[in-house]
């Protein structure tokens, strides 16, 4: 038994040790197939997989505003590595400490110590690539670096930088949303986003080998260098969207608000010069969150400001209708087409033109009822006709498609159509809406807005981007006086009166709407004002959106009408040809203007040239400095010159005649002379305490006397106080927007200005210095006193100004004459109420 159990142990002993045999030959068999048959194969796969082409990230391209002011650029940036391989031992023992010190003192993350640590570990591993410090620098960094010890060796000593484009926006949150983004994903929103394609430019490829720590450039010379990105150059004026971003958040901040967004565009162009978009961010400041101003996040019933579209309808649908037709509103409450429309208050009996300028629901639905109740499709046509159905084809991506209910819509029911008249129950983004109103200023000529307007390449225009016509008539002439009328007719007399400027006119309507949240209108509002400027001419087009103010102030004329304003007195400010017409209005000075007294005759001349003043203006014979001929003071005579030359200057070691010269050309004739002077008074040269011709030794004293040559201006008038007026609660369920006074219930009532005392300054009269103050004078050299000075201004008087005519800046715009009663007798609206 024994025995047969110690034979069945060695047997599998042997069994084992014989596989453990045959398997470790195989495995020495196929080790050698490896290295010596098929080394070579497996040599080149893992060189191939080492070295490979991989893509290099082309320069982005630029974004520039109109003056090409750069609105965003990608500046190189650089990760610091080093190949520890390329240095000889005798570079790296000597400079390897330099370097660790150097390091150490840029980065400021790690002692000279652990520098010098980690250089030494990474060359005694023989690493090919080591990434020395997370940092990114910049390109002036990068020649500093380059210049230290070992880094500045053959090769470079093995650096490598990496370069790393970053984008880079000059003017901060500037416009942040318009210009836009793009992630990592290769998604975004704005130009960066709508342009990726133009931007990018091309990428190249370039050979990396894969190292321990990462990929190292190989340079072989087989590199393909990237093509930048082209740039965009697009309408916004720097300024002008600088002062629509100031003016839009302290409205914000001032209401409370939502959000809200501005645009301002060029009536001829259609070019945008200005596009802010503000948002309420959880933390309660304001920020560039979304594009309210043409995306679905700011598409929303545009209200009363669609009553210009219903306006322009009813006037094309009946040519016959008048501004001065009669509509009655009744009590501020009636019953259209199956639904209750209210006003704020009762207007009763107006006409037309006032309907639109007090923005009564009724009298706008009670129009647009009784002219399509009929054929409601005829009036949805005219809204297809103006374009405003269809989307505007916008440069950016993500234009919201406008929604303009239709009769054959399932949901359209027998209250549409006098609802839709006062701008419910359909959607438009702001862009949309100020599209139709450009328009109107544009004489009918419809165009699509535009902010970009070039792609260009360095100084070459790849692609130029002209205006395009959308509708070149959207309605008749005479419909577009009649809505010109009624726009201007809103800021001098209606809801939008309070923001009326005095040099230049504006044309617009507001609007407030209800928000329809959870299937009902809730107590939540949307202001807007919509128009153009100036009204006769227009240049500038503009819409404000203030959603859901909350400190009080909910109508349009109150919370997004200053705004409106603010924008277009700035934009007014800048344009020259707006100006030359206010100048106009100011009243010439014929006061005599000073022209020549004395003085160098170089100078005189160039005077005399460029105020074109007629006659003598040299001197025969060359003299330096000339005197006017006339023996009285010849700063107040008539408009010739005739010079001589002034005798007393020719003559070293005596006085010379200083009158009538300036304190700087005074100053240096007798300085140079080796005079000290002692002066009082401004203006010219009127006494002096040595007579000309008199001997005058060096360091004498010589008294000047200076008095003006032309009389003080009187102080402007104080500017009129402004009209307060009281605000009452909306309480309707759809609001109207009312005028200043009929918030109160009343007219209101007008502080009253604080009177301007205006007081004209007497001229003084010439100082008489006799001939002891004039020793006196030369004889002490102390500073003058009150005491001592030689004239004495004498106070203003309190007598009113000459010419009588008030100050240009305080001048009130006479108020227009009161409208003729409407004639009731063949007004189509009269008869049929």
């Amino acid at each position: 038994m024994k025995g047969s159990v110690k034979k069945s142990i060695v047997t599998r002993v042997r069994l084992a040790f014989l596989g453990v045999a045959l398997f470790s030959c195989a495995v020495a068999w196929k080790i050698s197939r490896i290295q010596y048959q098929e080394g070579a194969k497996w040599r080149a796969l893992e060189q191939e997989r080492r070295i490979s082409y991989q893509p290099v990230p082309a320069t982005r391209g630029n974004i520039y505003s109109d003056n090409e002011s750069i609105m965003a650029t990608s500046l190189p940036f650089y990760r610091v590595a080093w190949d520890p391989a390329v240095v000889d031992d005798d570079a790296f023992n000597r400079n390897v400490d330099s370097l660790a010190w150097h390091l150490a003192h840029f980065f400021q993350d790690r002692s000279m110590a652990e520098y010098s640590h980690k250089l030494r570990n990474a060359r005694k591993e023989g690493a090919r690539y080591i990434r020395l410090n997370s940092r990114q620098i910049n390109f002036q960094e990068k020649k500093e670096l380059a210049s230290w010890p070992i880094f500045r060796a053959k090769r470079r000593g093995g650096v490598i930088f990496e370069k790393v484009d970053k984008r880079f926006r000059p003017f901060g949150g500037l416009a942040q949303r318009t210009v836009g983004f793009v992630n990592e994903d290769r998604n975004g929103a704005g130009l960066e986003f709508t342009f990726q394609s133009k931007l990018a430019g091309r990428p190249g490829e370039a050979l990396f080998e894969r190292v321990p720590g990462g990929f190292k450039p190989v340079y072989d010379g087989t590199e393909i260098k990237p093509q930048p990105g082209y740039d965009v150059k697009t309408t916004l004026d720097i300024n002008l969207q600088d002062g629509a971003e100031d003016a839009l958040y302290r409205a914000l901040v001032a209401n409370d608000a939502k959000y809200g967004c501005v645009i301002l565009m060029e009536v001829k162009t259609g070019e945008i010069k200005a596009v802010a978009n503000l948002g309420k961010a959880a933390d309660g400041t304001y920020k560039e969150d979304y594009n309210y101003a043409f995306a679905d996040q700011g598409r929303t019933e545009p209200g009363s400001t669609f009553k210009l579209a219903s306006m322009a309808a009813v006037m094309e649908a009946d040519p016959t209708l008048q501004l001065d037709d009669v509509v009655d509103t009744g009590p501020g409450r009636m019953l259209i087409g199956g639904a209750v429309k209210t006003d704020s208050h009762a207007n009763g009996r107006i006409t037309v033109q006032q309907v639109f300028e007090k923005s009564s629901n009724i009298g706008v639905a009670r129009l647009v009822q009784e002219h399509f109740a009929g054929n409601p499709t005829r009036y949805t046509d005219y809204l297809k006709k103006f374009g405003l159905d269809k989307p505007l084809g916008f440069q950016m991506n993500g234009e919201a498609l406008p929604y303009v209910k239709d009769p054959r819509d399932p949901s359209w029911s027998r209250t549409s159509l006098s609802t839709m008249a006062i701008g419910y129950e359909l959607k438009l983004a702001p862009l949309q809406t100020l599209a139709f109103y450009n328009a109107v200023a544009n004489g009918g000529v419809k165009v699509a807005p535009m902010i970009v307007r070039e792609i260009k390449q360095a100084d070459q225009v790849v692609e130029h981007f002209d205006t395009q016509v959308l509708n070149p008539r959207i309605c008749s002439d005479a419909t577009l006086r009649k809505l010109h009328a009624m726009l201007e007719g809103v800021v001098l007399e209606g809801t939008a009166k309070a923001i009326r400027p005095k040099d230049y006119s504006i044309a617009g309507k507001t609007g407030t709407a209800w928000k329809f949240k959870n299937g009902q209108y809730t107590k939540t509002y949307s202001t807007s004002f919509c128009g153009f400027f100036p009204a006769d001419k227009p240049k500038y087009s503009c819409i404000v959106v203030i959603d859901s103010p909350s400190k009080g102030r909910i109508y349009g004329g109150d919370v997004a009408a200053p705004v409106f304003r603010d924008i277009a007195d700035r934009c007014m400010a800048r344009d020259q040809a707006s100006q030359r017409p206010m100048l106009a209005r100011v009243p010439a000075r014929r006061t005599p203007v000073p022209l020549v007294r004395a003085g160098l005759q170089q100078e005189i001349a160039l005077v005399c040239e460029k105020i074109g003043l007629p006659g003598q203006t040299r001197a025969t014979g060359g003299e330096e400095w000339v005197r006017a001929t006339a023996a009285v003071d010849t700063a107040f005579v008539a408009r010739t010159v005739s010079l001589r030359p002034d005798a007393s200057v020719a003559h070293p070691g005596r006085m010379p005649d200083v009158r009538g010269l300036t304190l700087r050309d005074a100053l240096f004739l007798l300085e140079n002379r080796g005079l000290r002077v002692q002066a009082s008074g401004s203006g010219r040269v009127r006494e002096q305490s040595v007579a000309p011709g008199d001997f005058a030794k060096r360091g004498l004293l010589v008294g000047l006397l200076l008095t003006p040559t032309a009389a003080p201006t009187a102080a402007p008038l104080a500017l009129p106080a402004p009209l307060h007026t009281e605000v009452a609660e909306n309480t309707l369920l759809i609001p109207a927007e009312v005028s200043s006074h009929a918030k109160a219930g009343a007219r209101p009532t007008a502080k009253p200005a604080a009177k301007a005392k205006v007081a004209a300054a007497k001229p003084t009269a010439p100082a008489e210095a006799s001939a002891k103050a004039t020793a006196k004078a030369a004889k002490k050299p102390a500073a003058t006193t009150a005491k001592d000075k030689p004239a004495k201004a004498e106070p203003k008087s309190k007598k009113p100004a000459a010419n009588g005519k008030a100050d240009i800046r305080t001048t009130q715009r006479t108020a227009p004459a009161q409208r003729p009663a409407a004639s009731q007798t063949g007004a189509k609206i009269s008869k049929r109420a």
